[in-house]
């Protein structure tokens, strides 16, 4: 009979831009080569194509994390069993209240585009299931959610994500709030010692990779869509996307009375009045949502109804009236009237590769003209300025509680080593061989002290198909670098589901931000992983988990051997395996 989690393990609980480079190319250390969904190492998805080929860069070896025992606030713990309690003493390297979490994440001084001055190696958070709330404002699985948290913190996890979806708060009337499940969520958490960072999902959930649900958009913001469709981002077809406001209406009174932008900043408000208790002391962040999946970009590909699949180039979102009323009037400011009737109208479609269109093929491609530098720097700019405008209402929001403010960009890794960076542009970020476009909207981040927080850090370019010139380290090293001259502290999550060793290790990699040889000081913030399941919680990936979380806080400037710190953790594993299985059980539908 598994032995009861709950009082086992709840005492516990204490510039160069990267080029593309043809056949034949000697390819550099920061060169390229990503998918949508994990894989094993594919073959060419394009039998016959014609695309230039990635080859992958020289990848310097992980380097040592540094040695701290996050097992020492397990010690001497009221009502632990005396064979726990002899597991635990030997990984107690560190003082139990250091290793308690006494320090509050997110608060610690950060200069130099990242550098923490006061505590090594990287702090771990889980993203919890999306549905952690229902539709009747409850926790969902509550035992299960309970055993999962008891597990985790004893892991050694500095906290979990929540998502608060402004589809299930304010779902029935405008300010009209229902914080039901997540005032017991957020009290769980702070009953098993664990920091939190609070999503504000003004999001659709359903219709992206890894929606296990479906959360629309509250009731009377649908009705409005439904009343004006040009509320919703379009594309060239006419086809709507409803995951998201259009940011072409930001300051609009569409939605009875109140602009999108006024809706969230009395969403953010709300929150803060009813848990500003736990501000600054269990909730420790505050990533702000800028649009479909929480991320700062355009809905240009969408899986929903197989509109989208990998690695097409996806499609520009700007063909709503609000968005095209923005481009008339830039197109007039810029003396080209002509250019203000419509976006691109041959950027191929959403499966399109970039060599199979005129506009963003690499020799004489539409992007590369002046036209196209005038379209994509205006995209581009109004995606950065409503990142800004819902920013500032977050930082005058949450100003001196003590949290926070982090902002989501995309990992679009796909068609990077292609000159154009296709998949990018329609996107919204005007990044290509001759361009960095991540250093804009880092220095808007950096503009109002907020995190950057990027995806895909746990891919390798070889994992991923050759001819779409996926290159997802080259990714991650252009936006740590970028990061770093904007003096803004990046953290970061992984894209895609992954328990295996080989995904930990790249992590560890990535958030070491050893990137130009003068980084010593700097490493991510935080990082997010994706995402707790009952496939967390099976043997094999646990001992992997648990192993990845110690390595993570131990720091890159560890002196102790990688062999030491996954025996420790190795052992750990063993003894707490019963208490861990009932929260793999509790978890199964």
């Amino acid at each position: 009979m598994a032995m009861n989690l709950g009082h086992q393990i709840g005492t516990l609980s204490g510039k160069q831009i990267p080029t593309e480079f043809a056949a034949g190319e000697q390819p550099s250390s920061t060169t390229a080569s990503p998918s949508a969904v994990w894989k094993s190492p594919a073959g060419n998805l394009r039998s016959n194509s014609q695309q230039e080929n990635a080859s992958p860069p020289m990848l310097t070896p992980p380097l040592t994390p540094n040695s701290a025992g996050e097992w020492s606030y397990l010690i001497n713990l009221p009502m632990l069993r005396p064979d726990l309690s002899v597991a635990c003493q030997a990984f107690a390297t560190s003082s139990p209240l250091e290793m308690a979490g006494v320090e509050v994440a997110g608060t610690a001084e950060w200069t130099d585009g990242g550098r923490k001055d006061e505590k090594k190696g990287v702090s771990v958070f889980v993203m919890m299931p999306l549905d952690s709330v229902t539709n009747g404002n409850t926790v969902n699985r509550k035992k299960a959610m309970n055993a999962s948290l008891h597990a985790l913190k004893s892991a050694g996890v500095e906290g979990i994500m929540i998502d608060v979806w402004w589809g299930l708060v304010e779902r029935e009337a405008p300010g009209a709030y229902n914080w039901g499940g997540y005032t017991e969520l957020l009290d769980m958490a702070k009953k098993h010692g664990l920091k939190v960072q609070a999503v504000m999902s003004f999001h659709q959930c359903g219709g992206n990779v890894g929606d296990s649900c479906t959360i629309p958009l509250p009731k009377w913001v649908r009705e409005e869509m439904e009343t004006d469709s040009d509320l919703a981002y379009t594309d060239q077809w006419g086809r709507r996307n409803y995951e998201y406001v259009s940011l072409g209406c930001d300051s609009l009174l569409v939605l009875k009375g109140r602009s999108p932008v006024q809706c969230y900043a009395d969403f953010m408000r709300a929150f803060k009045d009813n848990f500003k208790h736990l501000l600054g002391d269990t909730i420790v962040e505050i990533q702000v949502g800028m649009g479909p999946a929480g991320e700062l970009r355009y809905p240009s590909y969408p899986e929903e109804n197989g509109i989208w699949k990998f690695p097409g180039i996806g499609a520009f979102q700007c063909y709503d009236k609000y968005m095209l009323s923005s481009l008339k009037a830039a197109a007039e400011a810029a003396g080209k009237p002509e250019w203000g009737s419509t976006g691109p109208t041959d950027a191929g479609h959403y499966n399109s590769w970039p060599e199979d269109t005129p506009f963003f093929k690499k020799d004489g491609g539409g992007w590369n003209s002046q036209y196209g530098e005038f379209f994509l720097s205006w995209y581009s700019q109004t995606l950065i300025e409503h990142g800004e405008r819902i920013l500032s209402s977050a930082s005058s929001v949450f100003e001196a509680t003590g949290v926070k403010i982090s902002v989501k960009v995309a990992g679009i890794h796909w068609h990077y080593g292609s000159r154009s960076h296709a998949a990018e542009l329609t996107a919204g970020y005007y990044n290509t061989r001759f361009r960095d476009g991540y250093l804009p909207m880092a220095q808007m981040v950096a503009r109002y002290g907020a995190v950057f927080n990027f995806t895909c850090i746990e891919m390798r370019d070889h994992e991923q198909p050759q001819d779409a010139l996926c290159a997802p380290e080259n990714l991650v090293r252009q936006v740590g670098l970028a990061t770093k001259e904007a003096q803004v502290p990046l953290a970061g999550e992984n894209a895609l589901p992954r328990y295996d060793e080989s995904a930990h290790e790249q992590i560890l990699k990535a958030s070491s931000l050893n990137i130009d040889g003068s980084s010593n000081d700097r490493e991510m913030c935080a990082f997010t992983y994706l995402r707790m399941n009952p496939s967390l919680f099976q043997p094999d990936n646990w001992r992997r988990f648990v192993a990845f979380v110690k390595k993570m806080n131990e720091g890159k400037d560890s002196r102790r051997c990688w062999e030491q710190v996954e025996r420790e953790a190795e052992h750990f594993v063993n003894v707490t395996e019963p208490f861990v299985q009932e929260a793999a059980l509790a978890l199964m539908p």
